[in-house]
């Protein structure tokens, strides 16, 4: 499992470092485009979640297609598709070329999250997933940490060769993706049968021990995808997924221009802007190591969510520079401490027949409530009233509502087994 880890989650990282980086750099754009551009809060807060409707649309067909032709391939081909639209980003001179790239981005985004988790769960047994899992979406908060001093760094190649600093970003940012594409149809191996850096003893024993876990009962069982859009686990599952995902998605476009709001140059809102994610960061991998220890996934995943409430509607009370950077830091650890153990949790119940339909199926749900439809209501909010931190206070509800379902749900499944076994 070293062997396994080592060669694959760093490598899956750095292309999701790229691909989070690419979502929150429109936050960092926005800074200079908006005005070149010509766009309100209300045009922009709509560019941004347009992205999240054609991920939505692409994403289940996208898995599934990683499922047949395999990880390599289509890995490999959806990192160099978005890494070529980030690019054609710096070309766009009005909201509606902006409409139209941020939805084609997200169409060729669609199904890198879902289709990486996907193919770690054929290389990892359910006892190490939450750790591996949590180390893998640590990319998320370090994209931010990273890339947000990054980001207004490239701003300021302001001018250089006749382009304004958000044009280089998208050049720069679009680049690396493409690159790392071409080395992940040569890096990578669909299967660990196929995995000729593994002894035959450790391949063998790989795969009996994944065969062995695909044979217990799941509460999803083989089904179609009608019935799997109708499942109540499956349903749950997208809604507390929801939660996080409407918190990282909001603060990640919206975020920048709260802090810059307290006077800030735009070189120190992207220093400052980085501090919750290097929290986030590592508290995410320790919350996630914690869960397989214990064995324990509902509670690590609905505290989580609680923590993410708590932090986004403090937000809304906050007055200075220090209490803001506190509450958003509340929420960013909440939304990404959540992950390592949803997913595990999340893997363990659906069966190997739906398992690559439910994941982009949770996935894409929560990216149009978390990214398309919230993102959209705090541009709105913010228009309507002048304030960002009011726009939070949907997704803190949401977040709750998230907590207490997974507690439900999985309370639920807990009788339905007692009662199988008892019947048994």
């Amino acid at each position: 499992m070293r062997r396994v880890i080592l060669r694959l989650v760093p490598f899956l990282m750095i292309c999701y470092f790229f691909a989070l980086i690419d979502r929150v750099n429109i936050g960092f754009a926005a800074l200079q485009m908006n005005k070149d551009l010509g766009l309100t809060p209300a045009m922009f807060g709509f560019a941004a979640s347009l992205f999240f409707v054609s991920y939505f649309l692409v994403e289940v067909p996208s898995n599934l297609a990683l499922q047949k032709v395999g990880a390599r391939r289509w890995i490999a081909r959806i990192m160099i598709t978005w890494g070529m639209v980030t690019c054609g980003m710096a070309f766009v001179v009005g909201p509606y070329s902006l409409y139209t790239m941020r939805f084609i981005l997200g169409a060729a985004e669609a199904g890198f999250f879902p289709g990486a988790i996907l193919y770690l769960t054929f290389w990892l047994p359910s006892q190490y997933r939450a750790r591996i899992l949590a180390t893998f979406t640590v990319s998320i908060p370090l994209a931010t940490f990273l890339g947000s001093p990054l980001s207004v760094a490239m701003l300021e190649l302001d001018g250089l060769l006749g382009l304004r600093g958000w044009q280089w970003l998208f050049l720069l940012q679009g680049l690396p993706p493409v690159l790392l594409g071409i080395v992940c149809f040569f890096y990578l191996v669909d299967r660990p049968k196929d995995a000729r850096w593994l002894s035959d003893e450790q391949r063998g024993w790989l795969v009996r021990r994944l065969e062995e876990e695909a044979q217990v009962k799941k509460p999803i069982g083989h089904i179609s995808l009608w019935q799997l859009a109708r499942n109540k686990y499956f349903l749950t599952m997208a809604l507390v997924c929801s939660g996080a995902s409407a918190t990282g998605s909001v603060l990640s476009v919206w975020q920048p221009q709260i802090i810059k709001s307290f006077g800030l140059t735009n070189l120190q809102t992207g220093f400052v802007n980085s501090i919750p994610y290097g929290i986030a960061t590592v508290l995410m991998v320790l919350w996630g190591r914690h869960s397989d220890k214990t064995g324990e996934r509902r509670w690590h995943t609905a505290l989580a969510l609680l923590l993410a409430a708590f932090g986004l509607s403090y937000l809304s009370l906050s007055g200075s520079i220090a209490t803001t950077i506190f509450a958003v830091a509340c929420a960013l650890v909440g939304a990404y401490a959540f992950k390592g153990p949803f997913w595990a949790l999340s893997s363990s119940w659906l069966s190997a027949s739906t398992l690559a339909a439910g994941l982009a199926g949770i996935n894409a749900i929560a990216n149009l409530i978390g990214g398309g439809l919230m993102v959209n209501i705090v541009g709105l909010v913010r228009s309507a009233t002048g304030s960002f931190t009011l726009g939070m206070l949907p997704v803190a509800a949401l977040d709750a509502a998230a907590a207490a379902s997974v507690i439900l749900i999985s309370r639920a499944h807990a009788r339905s087994a007692e009662i199988r076994s008892a019947a048994a």
